[in-house]
């Protein structure tokens, strides 16, 4: 009663009142315009122009017409829908065990996706190559030990398009886990309870009270996923073309290659901008007003379903996603960084190697952490003030800052890269070279993620509280600083996270975009593996979990923001 009490005096408390927030939504626009219009812009021109500079739709038919453009396009929707369904199916049965049951360990597992997360795609592929490569992955090896088959006999095969889906879907499903999770955490038990009451089973509970309300986070969570598995490069450039197929971002990676067609490469990335918009107002069209709001406190623990005689049933489900996801590729990361060249007994050559005498090492390390933590602490501030902007529409127009920070998703980071490369490459602004160029093209890449996730908390506070405190004089900046932020606490943790994990593991615009004295973590992993030296990917990919996990930890811990807390209205 105390902490409210002081948080309605100092909104209060007579102040000269100066309301900043059509400049700062003027700024913020700004800023968008020239994370994500300006290399857009050049991929535009590139798109619609010919060698010599002339208007052109050549490259647009050429997208039509040739085969070899068409089905990777085929191939990359097909692999998004499977990775989005099979996230879904995956991570909502996960996270009702987690938050809804008496599943024993349910904070081992919540660490245990988190740690799935953190793991970079391209990382887990690469571990994915380790264990179910056809002749020398670790599955088969014992499969053909276990059974005396044949040497080139193979129990499993990743260099597969249902592999493909599987390694990225072990890498996305988390997006959905942690929606649908916290979107559980949040349901009201009262309307349970009330479904319990008027005869409804626990199963008839959580069919149509249940998973209704969450299904908000659902759609959120496999939309993410479907996206992040349609723009991704890592992956289908590890398993795709040993397999010899192409998705659509390796098919625009490879027509960079000798000789380069860069106009051809910006047509073919314009359409998943449009596939972008439509799936997105697909989801508005799904969603309508299906939904809820949180008006006030707590109204009740959330209800816990005992699992009875199912229980090892859960318990067997829980280990074996987790063991796919997480144990088996860290234990073939592990095995292979204190092996030497798949010989067995354990060795610490590839640690002396990589932090002693492979001397990109300590520069890339040091590049990529300090990218990581600016573009998680200024991303997630752009991400607030543009998801308030469009929740609450404080100013006309505030609905540009949603199309604005949503556009990137669609364009991948590889193309992303060449547009930038394009625009900050002039003497007038020389930015290629530098970490700025990395800077501003990791604010681009992430800047999607953190606006769903800022957005899917603002929609689930009534406005009626930051009413309550207009209505006590305070600004609207301050209302969001004193009301608002404090009730999105944990939003803006898990944001901020999302996007320093989403940083340190982006590979797609860094290729292009990084030169010697800029070179990223990601990029030497991606190096190495042209050159088969697994034990030296290892020991820096195990080394930059570490580190990531002890970032998320440390900032999970850390009392975000300041001013009085509202423990009453979270």
């Amino acid at each position: 009663m105390t902490i409210a009490v002081e948080a309605t005096e100092a909104i209060a408390k007579p102040h000269f009142r100066v309301d900043l927030l059509k400049p700062v939504f003027w700024a913020l626009a700004a800023v968008l315009a020239v994370l994500v219009v300006l290399p857009l812009a050049w991929l535009a021109y590139y798109a619609v122009v010919d060698k010599n500079g002339q208007l052109t739709l050549a490259n647009f038919a050429a997208l039509v017409n040739d085969a070899t453009l068409r089905k990777p396009y085929l191939l990359a929707m097909g692999m998004a829908l499977g990775v989005g369904a099979l996230s879904c199916a995956i991570a909502t049965p996960l996270a009702w065990l987690v938050s809804r049951t008496n599943l024993p360990g349910r904070r081992v597992v919540r660490a245990l996706v988190t740690a799935s997360f953190v793991t970079p795609p391209f990382l887990g592929a690469i571990a994915w190559e380790i264990l179910a490569a056809p002749n020398s992955g670790l599955v088969n090896v014992f499969w053909r030990q276990l059974t005396g088959a044949q040497p080139y006999d193979a129990l499993v095969n990743i260099y597969t398009f249902t592999g493909l889906v599987f390694a990225i879907a072990c890498y996305t499903f988390p997006y959905v886990f942690t929606l649908v999770a916290n979107g559980l955490d949040r349901v009201p038990a009262d309307l349970e309870d009330a479904s319990s009451i008027l005869g409804g089973r626990a199963w008839t509970t959580l069919r149509r009270v249940t998973l209704p309300l969450v299904l908000p986070a659902m759609l959120a969570g496999s939309l993410i996923a479907i996206l992040q598995a349609l723009t991704m490069f890592g992956s289908p450039a590890i398993l795709a073309l040993p397999a010899g197929f192409h998705v659509i971002t390796t098919k625009i990676w490879s027509l960079f290659q000798f000789p380069p067609k860069p106009g051809l490469a910006a047509a073919a990335a314009l359409p998943l901008l449009l596939i972008t918009v439509l799936l997105l107002q697909g989801k508005s069209w799904i969603l309508g007003r299906k939904g809820y709001t949180v008006l006030g406190g707590k109204s009740g623990e959330p209800r816990v379903t005992q699992l009875g005689l199912w229980m090892p049933v859960a318990v067997l489900f829980a280990f074996f996603v987790l063991s796919l996801t997480v144990l088996l590729p860290y234990a073939a990361l592990v095995k292979a960084a204190l092996t030497k060249n798949g010989v067995d007994g354990l060795t610490l050559h590839n640690f002396h190697f990589v932090f002693f005498e492979f001397s990109a090492t300590r520069l890339a390390m040091w590049n990529t952490f300090l990218l990581g933590f600016s573009t998680a602490t200024i991303g997630t501030g752009l991400a607030l003030l543009a998801a308030y902007m469009v929740s609450r529409t404080p100013v006309r127009g505030a609905g540009m800052l949603g199309m604005l920070a949503t556009a990137p998703v669609a364009i991948p980071g590889i193309v992303l890269g060449v547009g930038l490369f394009l625009t900050y490459s002039h003497p007038q602004l020389m930015l290629y070279g530098t970490l700025w160029i990395l800077l501003i093209a990791f604010l681009t890449i992430e800047m999607p993620a953190g606006y769903q996730q800022m957005s899917a908390a603002f929609h689930g506070i009534h406005p009626e509280l930051e009413e309550a405190s207009r209505i006590l004089g305070a600004s609207r900046l301050k209302t969001l600083r004193l009301i608002t932020a404090p009730l999105l606490r944990t939003s803006v943790i898990a944001t901020w996270c999302f996007v320093f994990i989403g940083t340190i593991r982006e590979l797609s615009a860094t290729i292009l975009l990084t030169t010697a004295n800029t070179k990223l973590v990601s990029v030497i992993i991606y190096d190495l593996n042209e050159s088969g030296d697994m034990g030296a990917i290892s020991v820096l990919g195990i080394t930059l979990l570490a580190v990531s996990f002890t970032v998320v930890v440390i900032a999970n811990r850390l009392p975000l923001l300041g001013g009085p807390r509202l423990p009453a209205l979270r």
